[in-house]
C-alpha cells in the first residue's frame, strides 16, 4: 500500500503544508487512490518545505516545495507510478546530500514517524529501551551505561549526564523529581521544538529512563508556551503512553511508577537557567538561586531534582538499546556522540543538522549547508546564541567539540548556528544580542541588570555614528566586570558576543568609531547614498520612488541625492536599473 507523509512541523505548516495535506486528502478520496496519508514532523530540510514523502514498494520519492497546485500531478504519479509527472518536484541530488551526510540519533525518527501515533513510534522501537531498563537493569546499571556513553548535557553547559543523575540518585530522600528543560530561548535555535513536534515519545521514554535511574516518581516538561504545536503533540503522546501503561503505576509490572505533566512557561529566557526554571515551576518569578546547593541536592520544592534538556533525553533510549560504547565511538576524546544544530541566517540550506562531534564548522556550513546564499563571502558563524560568540572565517576549520569551540571564545550552546556573510555588520550583530539579553535579564543582580544596559548603550552609540575613542577599551572592561560578578549564566555569558566580535573584527569597530563608516553598509546612520553621474541615464525613477524627495535632477541628465534629506531607506538603489546608485 502507498504511504504518503506530509511534513507538518511548524516550519512545514508555515510554508503551507496544511493546505497541501488537505488537497491530497481530497484528491485521494475523489480519485479512489488506495493510499495511507499521514503527517510527520520536520525532517530537518526546512529550506525545502513543504515536503511530501511517497513510499511505494520499499522505495522513497521525496517531493519538495509542494503547493496545492502540484497535487493533480502527484495524484497522477500515485495512480500510474510514472515519476515523470512529478519530475520537477523531486528533490535534487545536491539537496539530498543535506541528510546523507548526517548521523541522526536524537533526530532518528523526526520526519519519519507520525508524531501523534504511539503505534508508529512503537514500530520504530519506541519504549523498548524503557522495558529493557526497568525489567533487566538496576538504576545503577543504567547510570553506568550513560557514563560509558560520555553523553554530556546538550543544553549548553556540556556537563556529564551520568554525574547529574548519580548525584540526584545518591541524595537522601524518597521524593525526587526529573525535569526536562524545553525552554528553548536562543534566537535562531529550534532543535528542541523539532524533536518534540517530530518524536515526542523519544523525549518521554528518555525521561522515564532518567526518572528510573534517579528514583523520581514525577517527571515534568517545562516548555515555552510559544510552542503550541509541540505542547499539543506532547500532551497527546503523554496521554497515549499513559493509556498503554508506559506512564503511571507499576510500569511493565515492576515497582517503578512515574507520572508526567507539562508546565508551559511564559517565555523568559532566564528560565533556561535551571534554578530560575525551578523558581518558575514553583510559581515564583523566574530568578536564579545561589549555588550551592545544586538542584541534585535541593531543587524543586527543595527536593533532589535532575534537569536535562530535550536533546539530552532524546539520546537516552538509543544509548540503552545500542550500548554506551556505540555512542562513545562517535565524536572526539573530549566530546562523545552527535550534536544537533539549527542552521539559520544567510545560508543556502537552512534547517536541522545532526553530526558526530569532531566534524568541522566547514563541514556543516559548506558541505551540508551549501554555503552562502547568492554565493557571497562567508564572514562568520555565531554559536550559542546570546550566550555564545562569533567564530570568524579564519577559524572555519575549527573542530566541533566543547573544548575546541570554547578556545575560540564561542561555546557549543544548545546548538544554534547563525551564519553571516560579507553584508553582516559585526558591531550591529553584537548589538542585536545585547538588546536581547538586556531585555531578558531578570534584574536580580546589578552586574547583569545595569552592566548589559551600559554595554548596549555604547554599542548603540557606535552604530549611530557617535562612537568615541576609548569605547572599545570601555566595552572590554565592562565585559570583564560583568562576567566576573553576574549571578547566573545569563549575565556571565552575555558579554561573549561583544568580546568575540572585538577579538576578531576590531577593525570594524575602529571604522565605525574613527571613520564614521560601516564597512558592511548595515548601520543606517553611517551609510551614504550617491549617484554615479557616469552611469546615471536621467530616467528619474529613483527620484519618483524616493519617499522624502531627496533626489532631484532633469530628465536625461544625472540626478543628485541631497544627503541632508536622505533617510537612507535604500529604495533608490533597489529601483535603479543601471547600477548608478552607490552605497558606502
Amino acid at each position: 500500500m502507498l504511504e504518503i507523509k506530509v511534513g507538518q512541523g511548524s516550519c512545514g505548516i508555515s510554508a503551507g503544508a496544511g493546505k497541501v495535506y488537505d488537497a491530497l486528502q481530497s484528491a485521494l478520496a475523489e480519485q479512489k487512490i488506495d493510499a495511507n496519508l499521514s503527517v510527520t514532523g520536520c525532517i530537518g530540510m526546512c529550506f525545502l518545505e513543504p515536503i511530501v514523502d511517497v513510499y511505494a514498494d520499499g522505495s522513497l520519492t521525496r517531493l519538495v516545495r509542494v503547493t496545492p497546485k502540484d497535487v493533480p500531478a502527484i495524484a497522477d504519479f500515485l495512480r500510474t507510478g510514472d515519476a515523470s509527472a512529478v519530475a520537477s518536484l523531486v528533490i535534487a541530488d545536491e539537496d539530498s546530500a543535506f541528510l546523507s551526510k548526517q548521523t541522526r540519533i536524537a533526530l532518528r525518527n523526526c520526519g519519519v514517524i507520525d508524531p501523534e501515533s504511539l503505534a508508529d513510534a512503537a514500530a520504530h522501537g519506541g519504549y523498548a529501551a524503557l522495558r529493557k531498563a526497568v525489567t533487566e537493569m538496576t538504576p545503577e546499571q543504567v547510570i553506568d551505561v550513560i557514563k560509558v556513553s560520555g553523553l554530556a548535557g546538550r543544553g549548553g553547559a556540556g556537563f556529564p549526564t551520568w554525574f547529574k543523575w548519580n548525584a540526584a540518585r545518591q541524595s537522601a530522600g524518597s521524593e525526587k523529581y526529573l525535569i526536562c528543560n524545553a525552554d528553548e530561548g536562543d534566537p535562531g535555535a529550534f532543535m528542541d521544538r523539532a524533536v518534540i513536534e517530530g518524536d515526542p515519545h523519544a523525549l518521554i521514554e528518555g525521561m522515564l529512563i532518567g526518572a528510573y535511574a534517579i528514583g523520581a516518581k514525577e517527571a515534568i516538561v517545562y516548555v515555552r508556551a510559544e510552542y503550541p504545536l509541540a505542547i499539543r503533540r506532547l500532551e497527546k503522546a503523554i496521554a497515549d503512553a499513559k493509556a498503554a501503561g508506559y506512564i503511571g503505576d507499576n510500569i511493565f509490572g515492576t515497582d517503578f511508577s512515574c507520572e508526567f505533566r507539562i508546565k508551559a512557561g511564559a517565555g523568559a529566557f532566564v528560565c533556561g537557567e535551571e534554578t530560575a526554571l525551578i523558581e518558575s515551576l514553583e510559581g515564583q518569578r523566574g530568578m536564579p538561586r545561589l549555588k550551592p546547593p545544586f538542584p541534585a541536592q535541593s531543587g524543586y520544592w527543595h527536593k533532589p531534582s535532575n534537569i536535562n534538556n530535550v536533546e539530552t533525553f532524546a539520546n537516552v533510549a538509543w544509548i540503552i538499546n545500542n550500548g554506551g560504547e556505540a555512542f562513545a565511538a562517535m565524536g572526539t576524546d573530549d566530546s562523545k556522540g552527535t550534536k544537533v544544530f539549527a542552521l539559520t541566517g544567510k545560508i543556502k540550506r537552512g534547517g536541522l543538522v545532526e553530526i558526530p562531534m569532531g566534524k568541522t564548522l566547514r563541514d556543516v556550513v559548506f558541505d551540508i549547508g551549501g554555503g552562502m546564499r547568492a554565493d557571497k563571502a562567508f564572514k562568520g558563524v555565531q554559536l550559542g546564541g546570546p550566550s555564545g560568540g562569533c567564530v570568524p572565517r579564519e577559524l572555519i576549520d575549527t573542530v566541533i567539540d566543547y573544548k575546541k569551540l570554547s578556545a575560540t571564545g564561542a561555546i557549543m550552546g544548545s546548538g544554534g548556528m547563525v551564519i553571516m556573510d560579507e553584508s553582516t555588520c559585526m558591531v550591529r550583530m553584537a548589538k542585536f544580542f545585547l538588546e536581547f539579553t538586556t531585555k531578558e535579564s531578570c534584574g536580580k543582580c546589578v552586574a547583569c541588570r545595569i552592566g548589559t544596559k551600559r554595554l548596549l548603550e555604547i554599542l548603540t552609540r557606535i552604530c549611530d555614528g557617535e562612537g568615541r575613542e576609548g569605547d572599545i577599551e570601555l566595552l572590554e572592561d565592562l565585559c570583564a566586570r560583568i562576567k566576573e560578578n553576574a549571578l547566573c549564566g545569563l549575565g556571565q555569558t552575555a558579554p561573549n558576543p561583544v568580546l568575540t566580535t572585538i577579538r576578531y573584527f576590531r577593525d570594524e569597530y575602529e571604522a565605525h568609531i574613527r571613520d564614521k563608516r560601516c564597512p558592511a553598509g548595515e548601520c543606517t546612520a553611517l551609510v551614504r547614498y550617491a549617484i554615479d553621474p557616469d552611469k546615471c541615464r536621467g530616467c528619474s525613477l529613483c527620484s519618483r520612488k524616493c519617499p522624502v524627495g531627496a533626489i532631484s535632477g532633469e530628465i536625461g541628465k544625472p540626478f543628485v541625492i541631497d544627503s541632508a534629506l536622505c533617510i537612507r531607506c535604500g529604495q533608490c538603489a533597489e529601483v535603479c536599473k543601471f547600477g548608478a546608485v552607490r552605497k558606502g
